[in-house]
């Protein structure tokens, strides 16, 4: 059997998206999964050991007249393929005219009122309710196409050769790590940079044994100099110097994160690793870290969670400037005291 899945982006999205392949592998051993992916993301699944090709998606190139014929042949190759199910994950209008052209055997896709996609779909899976987890509502399409859900599985499986360059190349490989992620796509999910140094400096003068990695892409690097420039020697940047695998390497080998609400919040999450998420506009209870032992952290307003990319209250980024150095420090305090890992359960 040939199955494609269409979730192209984004990172945090892919990574909750991963069960499905697991489980499809698991229990139709025999399964080729074909994963249409964006080229950038494509390091994250290459050699996965459950997939048996990425397809890589350009959306520049698909998103202007000159790139019309490279989306028309890259269909055809799709179409040439014959694929038996086509699992889209994604949602939007793009996602579903491409399985739709793609002319599987069944097309089956999340049912969210976003553009029409549904329309595409020989079945289109409901999210249960508001709250239901992203991850638990992907699982509901393999229930429909009865397939078991459980977590029986590596989420995302080690790969030696870079944990062992990760380790290798930390400066105390042996101390007990945390993970701070300041940087996000929307400046209003952004958690203060002040309280981020602040969080550094007053974890060292309770913790001086913690050492802290701060991680982020390339437009991140003034936020990683600047906490790391006032938080001092311990802790060390690593803002736009590491690969997608690096830095899951890194998260495995951290005790826990502190982050936004970001992309490598949910690799941390899929690692077990403890999470204390900072969290403003968006909703935790459908896209914050999936499973048990995190904690979440937010101020509460009347606008919150107000799902916007710009804030529009009266006292602009209110939700996460109110919430203190102080109180998260006493969430990270108490969370590294425990040293069970998170569990994955599904809720839906």
């Amino acid at each position: 059997m040939k199955v494609l899945i269409l979730k192209p982006s984004s990172l945090g999205d892919v990574v909750q998206a991963l069960p499905v392949a697991r489980l499809l592998k698991r229990h139709r051993p025999e399964t080729q999964i074909s994963w249409w992916l964006n080229r950038e993301l494509t390091p994250l699944l290459e050699g996965d050991p459950d997939l048996t090709r990425i397809i890589p998606f350009d959306r520049k190139d698909w998103g202007h007249l000159e790139g019309i014929p490279l989306a028309f042949s890259e269909i055809r190759a799709l179409r040439r393929e014959r694929f038996d199910w086509i699992i889209d994950l994604q949602s939007l209008a793009r996602s579903a005219v491409v399985g739709w052209l793609a002319r599987g055997g069944l097309t089956i896709g999340l049912d969210d009122r976003r553009e029409a996609a549904p329309a595409f779909y020989d079945v289109a899976v409901p999210r249960p309710s508001y709250d239901t987890h992203a991850v638990d509502w992907y699982l509901q399409v393999l229930r429909r196409l009865e397939i078991p859900v459980h977590f029986d599985f590596a989420w995302l499986p080690v790969r030696p050769e870079i944990a062992a360059s990760v380790r290798t190349r930390c400066p105390e490989p042996d101390a007990p790590w945390i993970a701070l992620q300041p940087g996000a796509r929307w400046e209003n999910k952004r958690w203060p940079r002040v309280h981020f140094i602040e969080l550094a400096r007053h974890l060292h003068r309770v913790r001086p044994d913690l050492r802290m990695v701060i991680l982020g892409g390339h437009a991140d690097q003034p936020l990683g100099t600047a906490i790391a420039a006032a938080a001092g020697p311990y802790a060390l940047d690593l803002t736009g110097r590491l690969s997608l695998w690096e830095m899951v390497e890194w998260l495995r080998h951290c005790r826990l994160m502190v982050t936004n609400d970001t992309g490598p919040m949910h690799v941390a999450a899929a690692l077990g690793k403890p999470v204390v998420g900072l969290f403003g506009p968006t909703e935790p209870a459908r896209t914050g870290p999936y499973g048990a032992g995190h904690q979440i952290l937010r101020e509460s307003l009347p606008c919150a969670p107000c799902l916007k990319a710009e804030c529009h209250w009266n006292e602009p980024l209110a939700c996460l400037r109110q919430l203190s150095p102080v109180r998260v420090a006493a969430a990270v305090l108490a969370r590294l005291t425990e040293t069970l890992p998170c569990s994955q359960a599904t809720t839906a």
